[in-house]
């Protein structure tokens, strides 16, 4: 995520959902309404591609596919590449995707983003293929941050190499930790944040990896302003805080395209020991479970399922404040669609999302998403991760490079207290 729009309203009802069936509700009419809409979808879908088995001919061969820079070429004679399908299998060849976006976020104002995606392939053969991210952004409220993912594959896909490298100037909210949080009740911060990450992950077997990492959050010069929530109570009013440990991580992973997998199934379980013996404050522990399933509805065009599940819980001591899990805090800033960054915070999360994906024209230029979600979030030290908070909207999908497949997406969510807002991405959400 590197830019959100989130619009308050304090007198709408909480919609939360209980696990103990008491004191909480969900608003039936709207998660009703994404419901029978996706059942729409799906039906069309299925009925077309009933339809499309009795023709002879394939529908999507027949489309050429287009990007941004096609419609560029064709408005302004650009002729920015002419390079056919046959580049997905060059080694070396460096498929670019950069794009400019001006958003609005309610903690930071006026933001302007530099969308950027890299990918490429390391090796000719059966290499996946290799993805770099680096979304730079500034707000007028001086928010800096400059994020760099990556994922390079080796020949063969014998080494997958993970990195996350940033930084952040981060004027900001908190809201507390636990699920029952208000809007109302925040605290205004600022710090800045040094994020290094890299791991070195080994086939095992087929789609099957291990290996070992480093991690690293630092941040310092934290300044609260309001003290309106219990953050300087849990740091004990702390200027700068550090988490420094190794990772053991394995990961089973049939994508070959990070950038917009279609048939594909992504697990993924990490332990982090933080040592002070590596510079960490304290001792204390992480783990970290990730699964992603992706489903091809309809073979003759791309309609998509996919499922994402992300939780996080931590033991064997404190974490920093600014360490715990938090909405909008995994590795691409993602969960939580229809909340702000950071809205809900705790010891351990437990979170669930589900996306519908198609065309909306049949060269693959503009394309659509219906999306829902759930999260929980425990006190640290406590016991009310009972309650859920949803989330749902819809999105569009603009592509900015048929040979990568990487789309711009800009997406409208809903939460629950009156949270809704903007949320824009480089490649899919998840």
């Amino acid at each position: 995520m590197f830019g959100v729009v989130q619009l308050a309203q304090e007198n709408e009802k909480e919609r939360f959902i209980c696990f103990k069936g008491r004191n909480c509700f969900l608003t039936i009419k709207k998660w009703g309404s994404i419901f029978v809409i996706v059942m729409a979808i799906i039906t069309k879908i299925d009925a077309q591609s009933s339809q499309n088995e009795n023709s002879t001919i394939n529908k999507k061969d027949t489309v050429e596919q287009k990007d941004v820079m096609d419609v560029a070429d064709k408005l302004f004679k650009l002729k920015p590449y002419t390079k056919p399908d046959t580049t997905r299998s060059k080694t070396g060849t460096i498929l670019l995707s950069v794009f400019p976006v001006v958003g609005y976020a309610l903690q930071s104002g006026t933001v302007g983003i530099i969308a950027t995606n890299v990918s490429f392939y390391a090796a000719n053969g059966s290499t996946n293929l290799s993805s770099l991210t680096f979304n730079p952004q500034y707000s007028i409220m001086h928010q800096v941050v400059l994020p760099l993912i990556t994922s390079v594959w080796s020949k063969n896909n014998k080494w997958n190499f993970l990195g996350d490298w940033r930084y952040y100037k981060y004027p900001s909210y908190t809201y507390g930790l636990g699920s029952r949080t208000l809007l109302t009740k925040v605290d205004s911060l600022d710090y800045s944040y040094i994020k290094f990450y890299q791991e070195a992950l080994r086939k095992i077997s087929t789609n099957f990896y291990g290996g070992i990492g480093y991690n690293l959050d630092y941040h310092y010069n934290i300044k609260d302003y309001s003290q309106s929530t219990d953050f300087q109570k849990y740091d004990r009013g702390a200027t700068k805080t550090t988490s420094s440990g190794l990772i053991a991580h394995l990961k089973y992973d049939t994508r070959t395209n990070l950038n917009n997998p279609i048939n594909a199934f992504f697990a993924s379980v990490s332990y982090r020991y933080n040592s002070t013996l590596l510079g960490s404050d304290q001792n204390w522990q992480a783990i970290q479970i990730e699964m992603r399933k992706y489903i091809n509805l309809n073979p003759n065009g791309k309609s998509v399922l996919a499922f994402w599940s992300w939780n996080e819980i931590t033991l064997g001591g404190k974490p920093p404040y600014l360490d715990l899990p938090s909405t909008g805090w995994d590795t691409y800033n993602n969960t939580g669609r229809g909340y702000i960054q950071g809205r809900f915070r705790g010891a351990d999360m437990f979170y669930l999302e589900s996306e519908i994906r198609f065309n909306i024209t049949r060269n693959g230029l503009l394309g659509g998403v219906l999306f829902a979600n759930d999260e929980t979030v425990s006190r640290y030290l406590g016991n009310d991760n009972d309650f859920l908070n949803p989330g749902e909207g819809i999105g569009i999908r603009l592509k900015l490079n048929r040979f990568s497949d990487t789309n711009l997406c800009v997406d409208y969510g809903f939460g629950t207290d009156g949270s809704r807002g903007f949320f824009f991405n480089i490649g899919e959400v998840f």
